[in-house]
């Protein structure tokens, strides 16, 4: 019964995803700077003697990066796509809300 075994599962460190804080201060740093950037948009739109077109411009980043923003922190992280050829292991996995020690 050699031919009715099942496949081996082969896990490789290269499907890893980065630990929970490792994404985690990814985001944040991706949030503060576009943060940042919409708090200078607002200073030179208020400051600056620019034409029309600019100062619309500037305020057009301080309304819409917020947005943007929000929106980059809460993607779900863009890892190692889920290869869907794996068969299950048999293992239970660690909860999401427990994926580290001391978290």
């Amino acid at each position: 019964m050699k031919g009715l075994r099942r496949r081996q599962v082969v896990h490789q460190v290269t499907d890893a995803r980065p630990s929970l804080s490792a994404d985690i201060g990814k985001r944040e740093r991706s949030y503060f700077i576009k943060m940042g950037i919409r708090l200078i948009c607002l200073v030179l739109a208020f400051t600056v003697p620019a034409p029309m077109p600019v100062r619309l411009l500037l305020f057009a980043g301080a309304i819409f990066l917020p947005y943007v923003a929000v929106i980059g922190a809460n993607a779900p992280p863009r890892g190692v796509p889920h290869a869907p050829d794996v068969e299950d292991s048999g293992q239970n996995q660690i909860p999401r809300h427990r994926r580290e020690i001391g978290s």
